[in-house]
């Protein structure tokens, strides 16, 4: 493998974890946004125990986003480390050339 090529996978990985990074950020954000609903303004109480119902289901929701935040900070550590390594194995080729 070329170190070239190694710095782009670290780049493109890194690239990757960037984006789903924001998109669970944005999923989290909206997932908690509040509403007046969220303070019983202009709610009855027969349509508390739907939305209590739908409130679950959001919270996997949640959760998920949460989950994905978490599998992309992995991935730009792991990432950054491809980089890290393709950088340190690039300086030691050019110690031996000297």
């Amino acid at each position: 493998m070329e170190i070239q090529s190694a710095f782009n996978a670290g780049v493109q990985g890194f690239q990757k974890a960037t984006e789903d990074a924001e998109r669970a950020a944005a999923s989290i954000a909206s997932n908690i946004a509040i509403a007046p609903d969220d303070f019983g303004i202009g709610q009855e109480n027969n349509v508390k125990a739907t939305e209590q119902n739908q409130n679950n289901g959001d919270l996997a929701d949640l959760n998920q986003s949460i989950v994905a935040l978490r599998v992309a900070e992995f991935q730009a550590k792991g990432s950054a480390e491809v980089v890290d390594a393709a950088d340190e194995n690039l300086g030691t080729l050019l110690d031996v050339r000297v």
